[in-house]
């Protein structure tokens, strides 16, 4: 006889409306698309879709544009804040997540236009508004980079 996993009926995939609604950060700051596989308090994938239309394609570099590596840190950090943002029903009209450290940073693989980046962030520890992550910026099965950061709500 064996024995199934319980069927969630929550949702896993979270939409630009929910992520405008749950964190802070617009055009041309926000980079993140859409997330998927939410596990609240454990885990989240964000995604990136790199278009050649990015501002910061254009100094850097014009001949041969890749991203600049500490957007792909801050991108994997928004998908961290989208993490905390509903796993605590966080009010953001008075409250923001702010980055509290970072460590272990590695740049790996170029991302270029075209690509599109999944970014899987996992809780490592988390107590109170405070969360230890650890993520990843993925190219297919490439690591683009690697990071584990903390991050805090504060009233604004």
């Amino acid at each position: 006889m064996s024995r199934k996993a319980p069927v969630s009926d929550a949702p896993t995939e979270i939409d630009i409306t929910e992520i405008l609604e749950r964190i802070p950060h617009r055009f041309p700051m926000l980079l993140v698309d859409r997330a998927e596989e939410y596990r609240p308090n454990e885990s989240i994938v964000g995604i990136k879709c790199v278009t050649v239309n990015e501002p910061f394609f254009q100094g850097h570099f014009p001949t041969y544009p890749v991203m600049p590596g500490v957007l792909l840190i801050e991108a994997i950090a928004q998908t961290g804040a989208v993490l905390m943002s509903k796993s605590l029903n966080v009010d953001v009209a008075g409250k923001t997540i702010f980055f509290m450290s970072l460590d272990n940073c590695r740049f790996r693989h170029p991302v270029r236009p075209g690509d599109v980046v999944r970014m899987p962030v996992e809780v490592v520890r988390h107590r109170g508004d405070v969360f230890k992550f650890k993520g990843r910026a993925m190219v297919g099965e490439k690591v683009a980079a690697e990071v584990e950061f903390a991050a805090m709500v504060v009233e604004t």
